[in-house]
């Protein structure tokens, strides 16, 4: 079986939780026997010679549409479906938020990705995007896939609620890389160390947890570089910072197993989660998570994770708080290594692929 894996034009430069999904997917399907291959959207390829194509990030459909059109191939979407209406419309700043105050989120991401494409910091694969908008072309695309790949079944339900259709689906968990990320019972915790990793930008909030930490005893690291156009935001949490509160810049997973490692709290405060890699690999490590009540973590913590309000910087910290002063038994260490592994997700994978191609 040979499968074509179509990703963001900025997938590896740019990169984020959809390229780790993507790199780990891709290696536990060729363990099972799949030939597959990774395409940047904007590359060229030769539909022929592959029995499926594998889309990721419906965010983004004019990546999508001109491929469907000039393949003729079936396809299945993994969508990633981040919602950024929440931060769009009450806290982000400038000519945009006030703009977008005033817009549909659809509206929202159509002006963004149009605006991508004008300053040439991402490529408009498809022209008929232009006319037929985001939220449109969102809908033709689900009426013509054989199968969407969903992280969760809050995720079915958005974007069912969102494009009126209801394709079929499977839900697929995110996963961990089980060579990497084990405890290690010999390193001791440290109980005032609290990480965050992810991209520095504004969906992802580090401005409020850096207000959360400001004068308490924890020691905050920031792992992630500033995500393209958000350099301003970036320099703002610089200047809030405080003595307590590193930067360190974008480390490849092998690195960041020693701050896992030594860290007991893990946090991610985000306007927005579809669950956070980071948090997973966190908790496997014997962290103690910390995360948003916006989106579909709980689908994967439950009640073993502390939840925050990312709008209220006493939350976060309260949450904070009771994480690093929980005496953890192993449960959810052990829950997520068993039940959450990127050989598992490609299992499920290979067996849709299974039944659209035949």
């Amino acid at each position: 079986m040979r499968v074509l894996f179509i990703v963001r034009s900025t997938l590896f430069s740019v990169k984020g939780g959809d390229t780790v999904q993507v790199d780990q997917t891709a290696r536990e399907l060729k363990k099972l026997g799949v030939d597959v291959v990774i395409k940047l959207t904007n590359e060229k390829m030769d539909y022929h010679s592959f029995d499926l194509l594998h889309f990721f990030n419906l965010g983004r459909p004019a990546d999508i549409l001109v491929h469907i059109k000039r393949s003729g191939k079936p396809f299945v979407i993994t969508p990633i479906l981040v919602n950024y209406a929440l931060y769009d419309k009450k806290y982000r700043k400038g000519i945009a938020g006030i703009l977008f105050r005033f817009l549909s989120p659809g509206r929202v991401e159509y002006l963004k990705t149009v605006y991508r494409a004008i300053l040439g910091k991402d490529s408009l694969a498809s022209k008929s995007y232009l006319w037929k908008g985001h939220q449109r072309s969102i809908t033709w695309i689900l009426l013509q896939t054989s199968c969407v790949l969903v992280n969760a079944q809050e995720e079915y339900d958005e974007l069912a609620k969102r494009a009126k259709t209801k394709p079929a689906f499977e839900i697929i968990a995110n996963g961990t890389d089980s060579r990497l990320f084990r405890k290690d019972e010999s390193i001791v915790k440290d109980l005032g160390l609290v990480l965050c990793v992810a991209r520095i930008e504004g969906i992802k909030n580090q401005i409020n947890l850096i207000r959360a930490v400001r004068n308490s005893p924890y020691k905050l690291l920031l792992i992630g570089d500033a995500a393209p156009n958000q350099h301003n935001y970036f320099r703002q949490c610089k200047r809030l910072a405080g003595e307590n509160v590193s930067f360190i810049p974008h480390l490849a997973q092998e690195q960041l197993v020693t701050y896992y490692a030594k860290a007991k709290v893990h946090v991610l405060p985000s306007w927005f989660e579809v669950c956070g890699l980071s948090s997973l690999e966190a908790a496997v490590m014997g962290c103690q998570v910390v995360i948003t009540d916006h989106g579909y973590a709980r689908s994967y913590f439950k009640e073993d994770a502390f939840y925050c309000d990312p709008a209220n910087p006493v939350s976060i910290l309260q949450a904070i708080d009771k994480a690093s002063r929980y005496n953890d038994d192993g449960h959810l260490q052990n829950r997520i290594g068993r039940e959450y592994s990127w050989g598992h997700a490609a299992e499920r994978i290979l067996s849709v692929y299974k039944k659209y191609i035949s």
